[in-house]
């Protein structure tokens, strides 16, 4: 039970759920929508015959970070893993065995956690996808983005067609859980071309599909230098078009961008959104880590080779750590779980930020006016219009 009662106090009795991400920071080439800290490698400059990429280097550099921050882990047990990046399948496989044991050598990790890694169609294969499931990677997730070689050109992705439909076969033989990315809004595409893409992939009914609205992030290649995207009018057609395919063919919309078959949604991802707790490790890597009178954010160093010279120099490479204000809670707590089709349930809300839901009954009751978030009693949960229009809907709670 929540025993603060103060506006300008945290007080937890209880600490969410831990997860672990990793982050991985290079790719083979860099996409000109990408906003992500990714680094394009090149052959034959590196000790693994890319630029800047030691894999043995930087997985020592990893497993010293997690060891910092060990102390802020005591007690507690970690319920999932994500490798994101970047491309993580430019690891190998013995790479992403040797780390996953160090891993499991230093936390507690729940015997069913959710270890999900992040890969691109051209760089697996057959033996390296059975490798990494061998290393205990029991989630894949595959940026296919679409299935059409035009489109794909467009996006400057390494893979075709056909490269995306093999690796999505073959990471069904080896995963539990596979999950497919897909953008829609692409380049000169049509709701024909958007049909197509959905329907290629609800064919190889995977368990879970992300599906994204392409945006041209600043700083992209694409911000500077803007391809011709569909109308506001022809995006908005082929969401509802493919979201209604995806109704269809079994598919529950939990979260905005994201659907999955029943009992196979992204417990990952879940923890963000519902304001749980996450040790980030990586070049770049985020962290949210809660303690009984306080929240606190931490950032490591971004550039690759800054991250693990300060590891091997200082054995620290984080340059941020901050608190996250009484103030500011309730808006980054509301930007997470605004996110969920179910929304949280009311008390969510005190269990994770250690404040009285008091302080959004403004934008609560002004959001419920307006037709943007359920009149539910004991919800918080968006409906239909606030899902459309969730920027509006967050920006209630930035007072």
């Amino acid at each position: 039970m929540l025993i603060n009662s103060s506006p300008n106090k945290v007080s937890l009795t209880a600490l969410p759920p831990l997860s672990l991400y990793i982050h991985f920071p290079w790719c083979e080439k860099k996409c000109p929508y990408c906003d992500f800290n990714s680094h394009q490698v090149k052959d034959g400059a590196g000790p693994d015959g890319k630029a800047g990429f030691d894999e043995k280097r930087y997985i020592k550099a990893l497993i010293s970070d997690l060891e910092t921050e060990l102390p802020n882990m005591w007690g507690r047990h970690v319920h999932s893993i994500f490798i994101g990046g970047g491309t993580p399948s430019l690891l190998s496989p013995e790479g992403m065995d040797e780390l996953l044991s160090s891993i499991r050598a230093r936390i507690t990790l729940e015997p069913d956690a959710e270890i999900t890694m992040e890969a691109n169609p051209g760089s697996v294969e057959a033996s390296k996808l059975s490798g990494f499931a061998k290393a205990g990677i029991n989630r894949i997730s595959l940026g296919i983005q679409s299935f059409q070689n035009e489109k794909l050109k467009a996006l400057g992705r390494i893979h075709n067609g056909d490269d995306a439909k093999r690796a999505i076969e073959t990471a069904l033989q080896h995963f539990q859980s596979v999950n497919l990315d897909l953008m829609y809004g692409l380049p000169n595409q049509s709701l024909a071309d958007a049909k197509e893409d959905i329907q290629t992939a609800l064919s190889f009914k995977t368990a879970h599909l992300s599906f994204y609205n392409l945006t041209l992030e600043p700083n992209t290649y694409f911000a500077t230098f803007p391809p011709k995207l569909p109308s506001e009018d022809e995006v908005d057609a082929i969401f509802e078009q493919n979201l209604e395919l995806l109704r269809v063919a079994g598919y529950q919309r939990y979260e905005v961008s994201a659907y999955a078959k029943k009992d196979h949604e992204c417990k990952h991802n879940l923890n963000y959104w519902r304001f749980g707790d996450y040790i980030g490790i990586g070049a770049g890597a985020h962290g949210k880590i809660s303690f009984p009178d306080r929240i606190t954010r931490q950032v490591r160093e971004r550039h690759p080779e800054t991250y693990m010279q300060s590891m091997e120099t200082k054995g620290n490479a984080t340059v941020d750590t901050k608190e996250i204000s009484a103030k500011d809670l309730p808006f980054e707590f509301m930007l997470n779980a605004l996110r969920l089709t179910s929304g949280v349930d009311t008390n969510t809300f005190s269990e994770r930020t250690g404040l009285p839901l008091s302080l959004i009954s403004k934008g609560l009751d002004k959001a419920s006016k307006k037709g943007l978030l359920d009149d539910h009693p004991s919800k918080l949960r968006p409906t239909e219009l606030g899902l459309r229009y969730l920027n509006n809907l967050q920006e209630m709670f930035l007072d």
